[in-house]
């Protein structure tokens, strides 16, 4: 009975490690060329995923629409948006670094104006995964099997 259970939890143990959301949060204040919150509007979004530098190849992109708030935020999943190119979960993090490039239309059209691009850095969750991960659960399965 113990090694049947221990069998279980190794199983759903597998499965539950494999649960990664395939994307990320990303918030901005929308605002005007002079500096102004746009409220309460329909706008559109372009991102870009660049691999290697700031004007590195596009290994992933995306479309999207958001209504900012009454202060001007939008917040999007980036990874959960109309694909342009590329596929999000085929992207490989662990080869060097990510720019995340942001286009914009106030409009909520496509006539996506430049925003920037800034290197996606780590997040707690990817630092705590360095140590815990997988080896988490398998030494739970451990101690519970024994």
């Amino acid at each position: 009975m113990k090694t049947v259970l221990s069998i279980i939890l190794f199983i759903a143990a597998i499965a539950l490690s494999g649960q990664v959301p395939q994307a990320f949060n990303y918030q901005a204040i929308v605002r005007t060329n002079v500096g102004n919150v746009i409220p309460n509007q329909l706008v559109g979004v372009k991102i870009n995923i660049r691999q290697g530098s700031i004007n590195g190849t596009i290994v992933y992109s995306e479309r999207d629409t958001a209504t900012t708030n009454q202060f001007g935020l939008i917040t999007l999943a980036i990874g959960q948006g109309a694909v342009l190119t590329g596929s999000f979960a085929s992207i490989n993090w662990a080869t060097g670094s990510y720019y995340n490039e942001v286009m914009l239309d106030v409009t909520g059209g496509t006539n996506y104006v430049g925003m920037g691009t800034t290197q996606l850095l780590s997040v707690p969750y990817a630092i705590y995964s360095q140590t815990a991960g997988e080896d988490s659960a398998l030494k739970t399965l451990f101690y519970l099997s024994h």
